[in-house]
């Protein structure tokens, strides 16, 4: 059986839309994007879901934690689920908010860093490289109790997904747009409704199921 790690933010995790701030309301595993990838997959894959609320692509959050730096805590993660025939990343949310003052192309250039961490791991079968699949998360928008955190990430949001289709056309990895199935809730213009996590995890089973075919590696 093939093993497939997703490695994201709060929306792997499964955060529900914020009402206020310090809530902490998650779907249940039926409900988040990666049980429909689960369910979809059962028999021919074991889907690990490692999402953290935060986490940010390579940035030390200076507010809510070092420990959120998806750079930092990735080897590990690869290293303990080794091995693996696909690493699907849908990271950089988190780095639109206003604190880290970064761009669309910034951000891609940063999931890109994570990318040949993977590439020049050897946590994929026969110690070679796992495959890859980026993933562009929807665009915030903002609005509701996380409005003021993500100050100016809206725009630059709406650029990440060509940016980040040509880092992935760079490092071999196939590519998804989320922001081409789904939209954020508009509760809060960062997290996703039921419906959502739905479409979306249909859009992902499908952008993996090619990656889990035997075929030659490159």
């Amino acid at each position: 059986m093939k093993t497939v790690l997703l490695y994201g933010d709060s929306n792997t995790y499964g955060t529900a839309p914020m009402h206020a701030l310090g809530e902490s309301r998650r779907f249940d595993a039926e409900t988040r994007w990666a049980g429909h990838v689960v369910r979809a997959l059962a028999g021919r894959a074991e889907v690990i879901a490692e999402g953290h609320p935060g986490r940010t692509t390579v940035h030390d959050d200076p507010v809510e934690g070092a420990h959120r730096n998806g750079l930092t805590v990735l080897p590990a993660i690869l290293e303990s689920h080794a091995p693996l025939d696909v690493v699907a990343i849908m990271l950089g949310t988190n780095d639109f908010k206003a604190r880290f003052s970064v761009t669309a192309a910034d951000v891609a250039l940063s999931v890109e860093r994570l990318a040949k961490l993977v590439i020049a791991s050897v946590a994929g079968p026969g110690q070679g490289a796992p495959r890859l699949l980026l993933i562009a998360p929807p665009p915030v928008v903002e609005v509701g109790c996380l409005a003021p955190m993500f100050e100016g990430g809206a725009a630059k949001s709406r650029g990440l997904a060509p940016h980040l289709r040509a880092a992935a056309q760079r490092q071999g990895a196939a590519f998804l747009d989320a922001g081409a199935h789904i939209a954020v809730s508009p509760t809060d213009g960062v997290h996703f409704e039921a419906e959502a996590h739905a479409r979306l995890g249909a859009a992902i089973t499908a952008a993996l199921e090619p990656l889990l075919e035997d075929q030659p590696r490159c």
